[in-house]
């Protein structure tokens, strides 16, 4: 039999025209061709979309949308979940740290550190991008990945508040020419959420070249890990109520963001303090790390019919797998003990939604469970839910509880239908239980002697409160989200690197108001540096698992979000985007500023 990527039957003729049609698109992507080529090559239409072109569009002579052939069938549930291990540090770097960029030494950085000598690093850090061959299911070849320090993905770090840290990145990536199809060697890596000064958030146009193509291949990354206000609203303390947990880091190169990321380029960062301690007997009492702390990473994925790993450069609405892998392997399976556990889920996309449930394999009941941090940020208190919808790049931290299930087993499931890139439908449309995506596969031990320090988050325990949001905006700006000839804009316009949109006063409050009226797409927006609070969707309140500090929101069909932030400690150039992958990098993305004095521009 023969599938497309839906599932739905296809006749044998119908799946190897489907499956030419893919390979000639790899060719096209392989070979560099950038989108004004396309167009004058007479590939792609005005509207950005590939040409209906047999033997290379699967939807030659038909208005259907675009299909392309399933992926090779695996069997699920055979191997173990990966681990990723805890990153190492080094006992110092060679040469050491400067606060000018040290561009003799190979040093990519062309600004200087705003706070090496206001917070002196306490730990130091190798990260090094190179390729690697990756086994990610028995049923599949070996893929060439692209990694950090040889896994995908890469190592955890693990940060305490109060120690200031720097990472020294390297990139061993492979040339162009050896990239396996897609991917660009050239990188810059995201700190995602984190209070980090410009010079070291990872702009997406502060990329460098691998160690084969240039002589300045490494750069040093420093993160004063203090909380936010630290030189301004709280002086020498910062907020407490700022406090940062779920963290992630991955690929962020200006245009190519999604391949990279596609490709391996991404890890967790993990921050810890005297409340969240990881240490389930002291702080908050949350499960402790890492036995019982267990971060996640959910992807979906396609492979050609020679099992390698795919990616449709001309799936411009979004790209979606038929293929699922938590932590970089194929639906795997979970052993844990029957207690409390905290489960942490990344959503990386490049263009799916995800509504997670805990599927009883035995009856198909669903377990609620709780909400217990959004986008990694603790709320004020656990929420009890049956489910959480993440978009790209958004994380929840959630509290499951198996203490009465000694023996059974259960599934991370996704029921979220989601039919293209484009996003779920709204209202969303789920499947019936045990008829979704089964990720993972959560096996029980019978063993019902075991020991749990940890709150039971049904007391309602209190963590941080949420910072005020009722200082006066100086300004309140709105951006709005669309489709603009064949490519995705910001206010009717399209990233450029050396244009500033606008600039925020440092140390002010502002509000921001994101505008969806296409009527069909679905966004995450993504904002760097601050977190925000959502103040209204649509007017209305948000729900109480969004009463929160967010870094990315879901911007819906036909939606207006309106937004509150305080712009303190640093300055420089950040960006704000769009995370579907493939939206940012067809130019849903923007870059503004912070510096002491800015503008009042509503409408940038």
């Amino acid at each position: 039999m023969y599938y497309n990527v839906f599932g739905e039957k296809v006749s044998r003729a119908r799946w190897k025209e489907m499956e030419n049609a893919a390979k000639n698109r790899r060719e096209l992507i392989a070979a560099g061709f950038d989108r004004r080529q396309l167009f004058k090559m007479g590939l792609l239409t005005s509207a950005g979309y590939l040409v209906a072109k047999r033997g290379l569009s699967a939807r030659w002579g038909s208005l259907v949308p675009e299909m392309q052939a399933a992926s090779p069938p695996v069997k699920p549930f055979v191997q173990a979940m990966p681990i990723m291990p805890v990153k190492s540090e080094e006992n110092n770097l060679n040469p050491a740290p400067t606060v000018a960029p040290n561009t003799a030494g190979g040093e990519a950085r062309t600004r200087d550190h705003q706070a090496l000598n206001l917070f002196p690093p306490q730990k130091f850090y190798k990260l090094t991008a190179l390729a690697k061959q990756v086994n990610v299911s028995p049923s599949l070849p070996a893929q060439t990945l692209w990694t950090y320090d040889g896994f995908s993905p890469g190592p955890t770090f693990v940060s305490t508040y109060g120690q200031p840290i720097l990472v020294r990145n390297f990139n061993q990536l492979p040339p162009a020419s050896q990239n396996g199809g897609f991917g660009l060697p050239s990188t810059t890596r995201h700190l995602h959420n984190g209070h980090t000064p410009s010079e070291s958030d990872g702009f997406p146009c502060d990329f460098f070249l691998s160690q084969n193509a240039s002589s300045l291949y490494w750069y040093d990354q420093h993160y004063p890990m203090q909380y936010a206000g630290i030189l301004s609203t709280h002086p020498g303390t910062g907020d407490i109520n700022e406090a940062l947990s779920t963290l992630w880091y991955h690929d962020h190169r200006v245009g190519f963001t999604a391949q990279n990321t596609y490709k391996g380029l991404v890890g967790y960062h993990l921050f810890f303090n005297n409340l969240d301690t990881g240490d389930e007997t002291t702080g908050f009492h949350l499960p402790s790390f890492p036995q019982y702390d267990i971060p996640m990473v959910f992807a979906d994925k396609n492979f050609d019919s020679n099992g390698m790993l795919a990616f449709d450069m001309f799936a411009l609405d979004g790209l979606l797998g038929d293929t699922f892998e938590v932590n970089g392997a194929v639906q795997p399976f979970l052993e844990v003990q029957p207690r409390r556990y905290r489960f942490r889920w990344l959503n990386i996309g490049p263009s799916r939604f995800f509504q997670l449930f805990m599927t009883n394999a035995q009856d198909l009941s669903t377990l609620p469970f709780w909400a217990l941090a959004n986008d990694g940020n603790l709320l004020p208190k656990p929420v009890q839910v049956s489910s959480v919808t993440i978009g790209v790049a958004e994380r929840y931290d959630v509290i499951v509880d198996f203490t009465n299930f000694a023996g059974q087993t259960f599934y991370i499931e996704n029921r979220l239908v989601q039919n293209n890139g484009l996003g779920p439908d709204d209202p969303p449309v789920l499947a019936a239980p045990g008829q979704g995506n089964l990720l993972l596969k959560v096996i029980v031990s019978g063993n019902k002697n075991v020991r749990d320090n940890s709150v039971d988050p049904a007391t309602m325990p209190q963590f941080y409160s949420l910072p005020d949001t009722t200082p006066t905006p100086a300004v309140t700006r709105t951006f709005k989200f669309d489709r603009l000839n064949g490519m995705f804009s910001i206010n009717g316009q399209f990233m450029d690197c050396d244009v500033v949109r606008f600039t925020v006063t440092q140390n002010t409050a502002e509000h921001w108001l994101l505008t969806n009226l296409s009527g069909n797409w679905q966004h995450p927006i993504h904002i760097h540096l601050e977190e925000h609070q959502i103040l209204s969707r649509n007017l209305m309140a948000p729900p109480n698992f969004e009463m929160s500090r967010k870094d990315v929101t879901r911007l819906h069909q036909n939606e207006r979000i309106e937004l509150f932030f305080r712009f303190r400690d640093w300055t420089g150039r950040y960006p704000l985007h769009c995370h579907n992958t493939v939206h940012e990098d067809h130019a849903m993305m923007l870059r503004w500023e912070i510096q002491p004095q800015g503008d009042t521009n509503r409408t940038p």
